[in-house]
């Protein structure tokens, strides 16, 4: 039986190949917190149908290349992540390190 798994497309940008982000929760073995972790694969997209921010359901196959493992089975919901919101998320990370050297730079 092939493992299928449920994750977000964080990646379209290589052709017929996604990078898909799969969340899961577990409860730590020692503390007993529930800890939140990621697993990053990457698909085998044919007909790059899936765009960024989908949330796609994949089925793990022979190896295809060096690192693919994965196709997709079918796009559950499209955008779910608006890419004018990702794409904020990473100017932000950048203005912030911009003006963090600006700060280092005026207090030398």
């Amino acid at each position: 039986m092939k493992k299928k798994l449920v994750g977000i497309v964080a990646s379209d940008k290589m052709n017929k190949t996604r990078r898909v982000e799969v969340k899961r929760l577990f409860p730590h073995p020692k503390y007993g917190k529930i800890v939140s972790r990621r697993t990053v694969c990457h698909v085998h997209d044919e007909n790059n149908e899936s765009k960024l921010g989908d949330k796609v359901e994949i089925i793990e196959s022979r190896p295809l290349s060096r690192l693919k493992r994965w196709q997709l089975v079918r796009i559950l919901e499209t955008n779910v992540i608006p890419v004018s919101q990702h794409n904020s998320e990473q100017s932000e990370e950048a203005q912030t390190s911009k003006d963090q050297e600006q700060a280092e730079e005026t207090d030398s």
